[in-house]
């Protein structure tokens, strides 16, 4: 997409714009750092090794009226199916559609935003976010009170559609009240027009709080879908994401968690599957801020024919991070020649009592377990199959929402037949 079409839109947005003139501000802000970095790797070293040839070669409109949800919609396309649910179409969210239980209270952004007491975040870790923040025009809050238990799942599901290439920015925040906990499954489906989502997400967890975030990213093999998600974390608060990358001809999930409470958790697993040209890229930073705080990064991709992949994760240690225990592992299949990883795990660390490991490995499927299963009479393909799934399962183990896991293997049956 050229300056000048970014341009076009970036108009568009300021001349429907309803939010606050602080906002607009911050906008205007975020713009014009935008168009002073765009994509350069010179400005955005992370961006070194990832593909953004279908980004550069197509045009995209902001979503407008015309791309309003049909009455006809009906959000059975998603496999998934929760009691309590959210919808987003095409990067809006849809109040009359959302059911929820009594102890969470949503809002729309410009509900958010129009509350003078709630601060306007302007992240700037990828150009993505500084987009996000430019163009968000959609979006809402979700809050869960203090001492609260929600049992069920809530399903948040993302659908794109349309006959042109739509940008949508839906920007979301959540809050996990003290002692509180909260279950969100994120199911991203598009149709066959190639839209690019940028969705950028803002997660605060109190003290004794604890989130458990599914994200299932099966947008169509021409969309570009993008994840930006910051979290802060109190005393004792516990974050798990278990993201799986199934879709989309370029697939980006950047993640920032800052451990600034005592006994802090994060944990973070992610499994993607990459086919033909798509190109699917990882981003993670975990600032430990805080004594005694542990995290975890368990990263898997498999990919063949032409498709590539790109994993960054950095933990930083920071000197008054005593006690850190941190683990950082990053693991590949590539099943053919032509497919490439580029992986860049790193530690920083200046504190001098802390138990911290990281590494990296990509290679083909072991051709001695290969032989050793062919040799009990399991034809080539079917033990390919096996050994990528002993592989990935313990990845598809870290969920236990049943229809998300069969979803998982159902496209893992696809992928691996085509």
């Amino acid at each position: 997409m050229k300056t000048s079409n970014y341009q076009v839109e970036f108009k568009k947005i300021l001349d429907r714009d309803y939010s606050s003139s602080k906002f607009k501000s911050v906008r205007n802000k975020a713009f014009k750092q935008f168009l002073d970095t765009k994509f350069s790797s010179k400005h955005w070293d992370n961006l070194r090794f990832t593909n953004l040839k279908a980004l550069k070669e197509n045009s995209y409109r902001l979503s407008d009226a015309s791309d309003r949800i049909p009455k006809d919609f009906d959000d059975q396309d998603s496999i998934i199916q929760e009691k309590y649910k959210i919808v987003f179409y095409n990067g809006y969210y849809q109040n009359h559609m959302t059911s929820l239980p009594d102890s969470i209270e949503i809002v729309s952004n410009l509900e958010y935003h129009s509350d003078h007491g709630n601060k306007i975040m302007e992240p700037s870790n990828s150009p993505f976010d500084i987009l996000n923040t430019a163009f968000t025009d959609g979006g809402m809050c979700l809050k869960v009170e203090s001492n609260r238990d929600i049992h069920e799942p809530i399903l948040v599901i993302f659908v794109n559609s349309g006959n042109d290439r739509l940008m949508t920015s839906p920007r979301i925040h959540i809050h996990v009240g003290k002692s509180s906990s909260l279950q969100l499954l994120e199911h991203h489906i598009g149709s066959q027009i190639g839209n690019f989502s940028n969705e950028t997400t803002f997660i605060s967890l109190k003290e004794n709080s604890f989130f458990k975030h599914t994200r299932l990213q099966m947008d169509s093999g021409c969309a570009i879908n993008v994840g930006n998600i910051h979290v802060e974390q109190e005393k004792s608060s516990q974050y798990n994401l278990s993201h799986f990358g199934l879709g989309s001809t370029l697939g980006s999930l950047s993640i920032c968690s800052n451990l600034n409470g005592k006994g802090a958790e994060c944990h973070i697993n992610s499994l993607c599957l990459a086919k033909e040209n798509q190109h699917l890229d990882s981003h993670v930073l975990i600032n430990h801020n805080s004594s005694h705080c542990i995290s975890s990064q368990n990263f898997k991709n498999v990919l063949k024919e032409s498709s590539s992949g790109v994993f960054n994760g950095k933990v930083i240690v920071h000197k008054n991070a005593q006690k850190t225990n941190s683990n950082q592992s990053n693991k590949n299949i590539l099943l053919s020649k032509t497919a490439k990883m580029n992986s860049n795990p790193q530690l920083v660390i200046d504190a001098d009592d802390v138990s911290c490991s990281h590494g990296s490995s990509t290679g083909e499927i072991d051709p001695d377990a290969l032989f050793y299963l062919q040799s009990r009479g399991i034809n080539e393909n079917s033990a390919k199959s096996m050994l990528i799934y002993g592989f990935i399962a313990e990845i598809i183990d870290s969920v236990d929402n049943h229809y998300i896991k069969d979803t998982i293997l159902s496209e893992f049956d696809k992928w691996i037949e085509n």
